[in-house]
C-alpha cells in the first residue's frame, strides 16, 4: 500500500519526501521545512495558471471546430482562414527584431555540433549506455552494422575479411577528416609518421593514441600493437575512437510509462545517480553479471607538455513532461493530483543543485547550468508560464536567475506558428529547439479534424506545411540568435538497424542547418558522429535563406480525392492500427515507453508515444468524414492484433491481444481510435495512463 507522508499541506509520497530529504538536501545545505513551504506556495501560483491554459487550449480548438463545421461544403479560403485565426488570438502578433540573451551555456550545446541521445530516464542500463555514449568505437560501428558496404560477418569468432573492410573504411574516414601531406593513413608504418595537411588538427597524447580535432569533434586513434586488430595493422592502428553522443536527453516524457509515484521515484532516483555520478547497474550477459558505471574522463598531454581532460560522459539534459498530465505522487490541500509538469521541474532541478553547486562526482554543466526540455507547449503564452515556472523554481532552491536553462520542442501547431514569439518569451534561458514530425503532424490533424478527410500519412512528408514547418524552426532559430549560443536540432532516426540509409539519408538535418540531431542509440551516435566531420554546420547555417511565410504553414493537409481503392484503404488502416498495437501492448501491459516495435513490414522502428498520437488521430479523422466504418477499424485492430501476437510470440512476458479483446491493451487501443477525436489536443496520455493504471492494478 502507497505510504504517504503530510508536507506544508501537500500529501507526499513518502518515497519522493525521502528523496529529497535524506538524499537531496543533506547533501546541498537547504532546509526541508522551507522547501516545502515554499513548494506549496509555488504550487498556488501555478496551478491555476496551468489549467487556465489548458482551457484556453480547449476553448481555441472548439472555435476552430466550430469555424470548419460552419463552412462544411465550402473551398477552404487560406486568406480568412489566417484573419480567423488572428482573431481569436491563436496567431499573435511577431515581437520584433532580437536576439536571445543566454548566458553560461556549455560549449556542447553552444559551440559544438554533433549527435543527440534521447533515452527513457526510467531504465538504468540504457541511461548509462548513452550517457557513455560521449566516445564511440568507429571500429565497432562499422563491424556490426549495415552502415559497412561488405559482406557480413561470418557467424563464429572474428571475422578478419569483415575486418579488414573496417579498418580500410576507417581509413577513409581519416584520410577525410584529417588529411596527410602527400601521403595515406592507409601508408602509415607507425604513430610517428605522416604530417597533417592542417597541423592545427593535431591536440595531444593519450594514454596509447594521439588525439585530433576537426570541426570541433575530436578523434583519437588509438595505437596498441598488443591487441589484436593492432599486432596485425601496419601502423598497429587498433581502433578510432570519434566523438559521439555530445549530449543526451534522460527523457521522463514521450519514452517512458510513468503513471504513478513508483514510477517518478523511480525516475528521479535515476536521475539523482546520474547527476551525482554514482549511478550503477548490473545485469546478465553471456552467463556472466556485468555491472555497468558512468565512463571516466578522458586525459591527454597537448603538444607542450601541459596536461587536460575532456568529458568522457555526454551533457545531459531531462526532458520533463508538459502542462497536461497530473500525477497522483503529490496532492494537493483539495486532494488534487499535482500537475506533473510543476513537480517534474521542481524535482529534477533540486537534483541538480547536486551538481550546480560542486557535489557531483564528475560533473554535469561545467557552467553552472540545469538544462531541462520543455515538450508540448501550444504557442507563447505556455512558453512565458514555464519561464515564470523556472524563475519560481530558481528562487525555491536560491539558484542565480536563468540556472535553468530550457529547451523548446517545436512539436505544436500553435507553436510553430508563433516560433519567434515562443522564443522571445525563454528568450534569456533558451537552449534548444527540435522539430518533431510525429507529434506535429498529429497535432495538425486534431487541429484540423472537423476541416475535412486528411491525405494519407505518407503523403504528409511531402505536404508543404512540413517543409515549411522544418525550414522555418531552423531559419527562424538562426534569425534569433540561437547559433553560437544554442542548439537547433531535427527528429529521430527511428529504424537502429538500418544504419546504412541513416548514413545517406541523415546527413541532410546538417545540410537543414540542424547543429544536433537524433539518434536511437550509442552506435547510431557513432556513425552520425562522421556527417559533422563531412559538414561543418555553422558554415552552412551562415548561407540559409529567411525563414519561408505563414501561408504554407497554415496549408491544411487536406486529401484532394478521397475515393481511394478499397485496398488502399485497408493498407492505410492495418499500417496505423498494427503499429498503435504493437506500441500499446509494451506501454500498457508491460510499461515500456519506448522500444524497438516491428512495424507492418516487421522492421524494427523505435516507437514512443509519438506515434500513437499521429495513427490514432489519422484513424479517427477518416472515421469523422466517413472514410472507414467502426467495422472497418474492428475488422483491422483484430487481423492486425494476431500479427503483432506473432510477432512478440518469442516474449515469454507476452499477453497475447487475441483472446483478451477486454484487457487493458486492446481496450485502450479501441479508446485511442474511438475517443480520438475528443482528447485534449489528440494526446494519448491520458488513455494510456488511464489503462496502464488499470493493467497495474491487475498485477
Amino acid at each position: 500500500m502507497t505510504q504517504t507522508v503530510t508536507r506544508a499541506g501537500l500529501t507526499v509520497d513518502t518515497r519522493l519526501a525521502d528523496l529529497l530529504e535524506r538524499e537531496v538536501f543533506p547533501v546541498t545545505g537547504r532546509d526541508p521545512s522551507a522547501f516545502w513551504e515554499g513548494f506549496a506556495g509555488l504550487l498556488e501560483r501555478f496551478v491555476p495558471r496551468n489549467r487556465a491554459l489548458l482551457e484556453k487550449r480547449e476553448e481555441l480548438q472548439k472555435r476552430i471546430d466550430d469555424w470548419h463545421t460552419a463552412r462544411e461544403g465550402k473551398p477552404h479560403d487560406a486568406g480568412e482562414y489566417r484573419a480567423f485565426l488572428e482573431e481569436i488570438g491563436y496567431l499573435v502578433p511577431e515581437p520584433g527584431a532580437f536576439e536571445i540573451g543566454t548566458q553560461n551555456v556549455d560549449a556542447e550545446i553552444a559551440t559544438m555540433a554533433g549527435p543527440q541521445l534521447v533515452v527513457p530516464i526510467l531504465n538504468a542500463r540504457f541511461l548509462l549506455n548513452a550517457a557513455n555514449a560521449r566516445w564511440g568505437s568507429l571500429y565497432d560501428a562499422f563491424y556490426g552494422t549495415d552502415a559497412l558496404d561488405a559482406p557480413p560477418a561470418k557467424p563464429d569468432g572474428y571475422d578478419k575479411a569483415r575486418g579488414d573492410a573496417v579498418i580500410a573504411r576507417g581509413r577513409e574516414f581519416l584520410d577525410a577528416a584529417l588529411p596527410l601531406v602527400d601521403q595515406s593513413w592507409a601508408d602509415l608504418a607507425d604513430e610517428n609518421d605522416g604530417k597533417l595537411q592542417d597541423e592545427s588538427q593535431y591536440i595531444g597524447k593519450t594514454g596509447k593514441g594521439l588525439l585530433f580535432r576537426n570541426n570541433g569533434l575530436h578523434i583519437e586513434v588509438v595505437f596498441d600493437r598488443d591487441t589484436p586488430v593492432g599486432k596485425d595493422d601496419n601502423a598497429g592502428i587498433a581502433d578510432i575512437i570519434v566523438e559521439s553522443a555530445l549530449t543526451t536527453i534522460a527523457d521522463c516524457e514521450d519514452s517512458v510509462a510513468a503513471v504513478d509515484a513508483e514510477d517518478k521515484h523511480l525516475a528521479y532516483i535515476n536521475w539523482l545517480g546520474i547527476i551525482r555520478g554514482d549511478l550503477e547497474e548490473s545485469f546478465e550477459k553471456g552467463g556472466r553479471t556485468l555491472t555497468r558505471k558512468l565512463a571516466f574522463d578522458k586525459d591527454y598531454t597537448d603538444k607542450n607538455g601541459n596536461d587536460h581532460r575532456l568529458p568522457g560522459r555526454s551533457l545531459m539534459f531531462v526532458r520533463n513532461v508538459g502542462h497536461l498530465m497530473t500525477n497522483p505522487a503529490i496532492r494537493l490541500p483539495d486532494g488534487g493530483e499535482i500537475p506533473e509538469g510543476i513537480m517534474d521541474a521542481v524535482f529534477t532541478s533540486a537534483i541538480s543543485t547536486i551538481d550546480v553547486e560542486g557535489h557531483a562526482k564528475y560533473g554535469n554543466s561545467r557552467t553552472g547550468s540545469i538544462y531541462i526540455v520543455k515538450p508540448k507547449m501550444h504557442g507563447p503564452q505556455e512558453c512565458a508560464f514555464t519561464n515564470d515556472l523556472f524563475d519560481a523554481v530558481e528562487d525555491l532552491l536560491g539558484l542565480p536567475r536563468h540556472t535553468v536553462k530550457v529547451g523548446v520542442m517545436d512539436e505544436e501547431r500553435r507553436t510553430s506558428a508563433n516560433l519567434s514569439a515562443c522564443i522571445h518569451a525563454v528568450k534569456d534561458r533558451i537552449v534548444f529547439i527540435n522539430t518533431g514530425f510525429l507529434d506535429r503532424t498529429g497535432d495538425e490533424i486534431h487541429t484540423s479534424m472537423k476541416a475535412g478527410a486528411m491525405m494519407r500519412k505518407g503523403a504528409m512528408k511531402d505536404a508543404a506545411w512540413l517543409k515549411a514547418y522544418e525550414a522555418r524552426n531552423v531559419a527562424i532559430g538562426l534569425e534569433h540568435g540561437l547559433s553560437g549560443k544554442a542548439q537547433i536540432g531535427k527528429g529521430m532516426w527511428a529504424a537502429p538497424d538500418r544504419m546504412a540509409a541513416m548514413m545517406e539519408e541523415k546527413i541532410g538535418h546538417l545540410r537543414a542547418g540542424a547543429n544536433t540531431a537524433w539518434v536511437p542509440s550509442p552506435t547510431a551516435a557513432t556513425l552520425h558522429a562522421l556527417h559533422y566531420h563531412a559538414e561543418d554546420v555553422f558554415a552552412i547555417q551562415k548561407e540559409l535563406p529567411p525563414a519561408p511565410g505563414l501561408d504554407d504553414l497554415l496549408t491544411i493537409p487536406l486529401a484532394k480525392e478521397t475515393n481511394w481503392p478499397d485496398d488502399e484503404v485497408r493498407d492505410e488502416l492495418d499500417n496505423n492500427c498494427q503499429g498503435l498495437l504493437g506500441y500499446v501492448v509494451r506501454w500498457v501491459d508491460a510499461g515500456v515507453g519506448c522500444s524497438k516495435v516491428p512495424d507492418i513490414h516487421d522492421v524494427g522502428l523505435m516507437e514512443d508515444r509519438a506515434t500513437l498520437r499521429i495513427s490514432s488521430q489519422h484513424i479517427a479523422n477518416w472515421l469523422m468524414h466517413g472514410i472507414v466504418s467502426e467495422d472497418q477499424v474492428m475488422d483491422s485492430l483484430r487481423r492486425m492484433a494476431a500479427k503483432v501476437d506473432a510477432q512478440n510470440e518469442g516474449d515469454a512476458d507476452y499477453t497475447p491481444l487475441i483472446g483478451n479483446e477486454d484487457g487493458p491493451a486492446f481496450s485502450a487501443a479501441k479508446d485511442l481510435i474511438f475517443k480520438g477525436a475528443e482528447q485534449p489536443s489528440g494526446y494519448t496520455e491520458p488513455l494510456l495512463h488511464e489503462w496502464r493504471a488499470k493493467a497495474k492494478a491487475r498485477g
